[in-house]
């Protein structure tokens, strides 16, 4: 049995019983010096869980402003806005490429030619959105 921090008075009216002080300090004294039961300590599963959906989260929108960065850079590469020479935007340029590349090479494998247009980071943004979404509506 864990005791209260303060004595029971026993024998006077309006005060607890044996029994009643028994079934209170069984209850509620693990409460009042910190301690858990294990139906606690499972409730805290569906926390964990959302923690790491909320990880999965963030990796994918950084995931997605990688890709828009990675668009937008190579767009002013090919205008000649930047300097493709310059140590920074080339090795800006280098790790975007590198990051991006590995996801959007096998959507450019099986999209048709469209000329100079390349719609692979749209559609991988698209499916990543999807899969955000699909992962939070069945997972959450």
């Amino acid at each position: 049995m864990v005791m209260l921090p303060h004595p029971v008075k026993r024998g006077s009216e309006g005060e607890l019983s044996d029994a009643v002080s028994f079934a209170f300090c069984a209850t509620c004294g693990p409460l009042l010096l910190g301690l858990r039961s294990s139906a606690s300590r499972r409730r805290r599963g569906p926390g964990l869980m959302y923690a790491f959906l909320h990880l999965v989260n963030t990796v994918i929108t950084i995931f997605i402003w990688l890709l828009i960065a990675q668009a937008v850079l190579s767009w002013l590469l090919a205008f000649g806005v930047v300097n493709r020479y310059n140590r920074v935007v080339a090795s800006a340029n280098d790790f975007l490429w590198r990051i991006t590349e590995p996801a959007l090479r096998p959507i450019r494998s099986f999209l048709p030619n469209l000329g100079g247009i390349d719609i692979s980071p749209v559609i991988l943004i698209l499916l990543l959105y999807f899969l955000r979404d699909l992962m939070f509506e069945y997972l959450a």
